[in-house]
């Protein structure tokens, strides 16, 4: 069994990005691409003192700690916006990366992070931030592992739908084990994911999603004598396409 701690780092990874938003973002679209441009260049420079002018007073601590709790965590990291557009002048959108690598144990292991966030805005401030989608991956394996995480980014509420993680190469005498648990708001650091043998290549499961609009949170862990794969997974609950 083991202990998902490193989770309880990421999943305050992408919140990091809700706190970069200023007055300037509500003008049009060009210059929220340009100020997001910035902001993708000072993050990676580390250059904290521009960054604080994108903060109000209240948000600013918290915003420091978070971010270089991370830059502890994986002091290589470095963000990408991948796109960005707006919805309306108080609602905008932002596709982004995170990467990054830390030394553990002898080991080298390799963050990847790819998300989606819908940011609402009012006068200017962020009043509200929804992740819409998620997939971020810690491995030890160099990429060696040739998987496939198949859960899907939307699905509608109270319908079952499929959940695969697929080890694509045959497995000829390789012994693999893995597991994957939902992840329950405020127990992460308390949750283990047991792990079982897997015979047939990967997990599959089938899971029903709640009768109510949210996220759900799927975390689970695939150990191969390339290495670990270690994986956390948001799907959106809709009550309409």
């Amino acid at each position: 069994m083991i202990k998902f701690n490193s989770f309880s780092k990421l999943i305050s990874i992408i919140y990091i990005f809700f706190y970069l938003i200023s007055s300037t973002f509500a003008i049009c679209e060009d210059n929220f691409k340009k100020i997001f441009q910035n902001i993708e260049t000072e993050l990676n420079e580390r250059n904290f003192a521009l960054l604080e002018k994108y903060f109000d007073k209240n948000e600013k601590i918290e915003f420091k700690n978070k971010f270089f709790k991370l830059i502890r965590e994986f002091p290589d990291a470095k963000w990408e916006v991948i796109n960005s557009n707006s919805i309306n002048p108080n609602q905008h959108k932002l596709d982004m990366k995170l990467y990054g690598s830390k030394n553990l144990n002898g080991k080298k292991f390799k963050l990847e992070s790819i998300f989606n966030i819908t940011l609402n805005l009012d006068n200017g401030l962020i009043k509200q931030s929804n992740i819409k989608s998620n997939l971020t991956t810690i491995r030890s394996d160099d990429n060696q592992i040739d998987l496939k995480i198949s859960i899907p980014d939307k699905v509608l509420t109270g319908s079952k739908y499929n959940i695969d993680v697929v080890l694509n190469q045959p497995l000829e005498e390789t012994i693999i084990a893995g597991g994957i648990k939902e992840y329950q708001e405020g127990k992460l650091l308390n949750q283990s994911i047991p792990l079982e043998p897997l015979a047939t290549g990967g997990i599959f499961k089938v899971s029903r999603a709640p009768l109510v609009p949210g996220i759900q949170t799927w975390t689970g862990i695939i150990a191969h004598p390339s290495g670990l794969v270690s994986f956390t997974k948001t799907v959106n609950i809709v009550d309409d396409y």
